[in-house]
């Protein structure tokens, strides 16, 4: 089994983290797939002051991409046919990402390549 990791571009929708507008507002941001660490589970990673990571479920990150899904730190859901929402909660605020859906869907079917589906968990289609 490899690791997974997909860099994507994504626009940041707080004002607490607006980059430069130069760049037309987008921030690189990274999803790393481990299944030798934990299966079951995906991370993003936003830049900034102290880049910061988030680690979930890959099963919450497929149910978004159809439906609100999540509770607590993570919460993500799709917005119109060909993007998604992911909203990221810590000790230092909340950040709204807004992903395009392709970037998304393809990274969790490189996840399920890696290592397929346990049976609790939904397959990407």
């Amino acid at each position: 089994m490899s690791v997974v990791e997909q860099y994507a571009r994504a626009h940041v929708l707080t004002d607490a983290d607006l980059p430069d507008e130069e760049d037309g507002g987008a921030v690189p941001v990274v999803l790393r797939y481990d299944p030798e660490d934990d299966p079951r589970s995906v991370r993003v990673a936003l830049p900034g002051r102290g880049s910061r990571q988030w680690t979930f479920s890959r099963a919450l990150l497929e149910q978004g991409l159809r439906a609100p899904a999540g509770t607590g730190e993570v919460r993500i859901w799709p917005c119109g046919r060909v993007q998604a929402v992911v909203e990221l909660h810590s000790a230092h605020g909340c950040s709204v990402v807004q992903f395009d859906t392709k970037a998304l869907l393809r990274f969790l079917r490189r996840t399920y390549t890696a290592a397929p589906a346990a049976a609790t968990e939904p397959v990407v289609r």
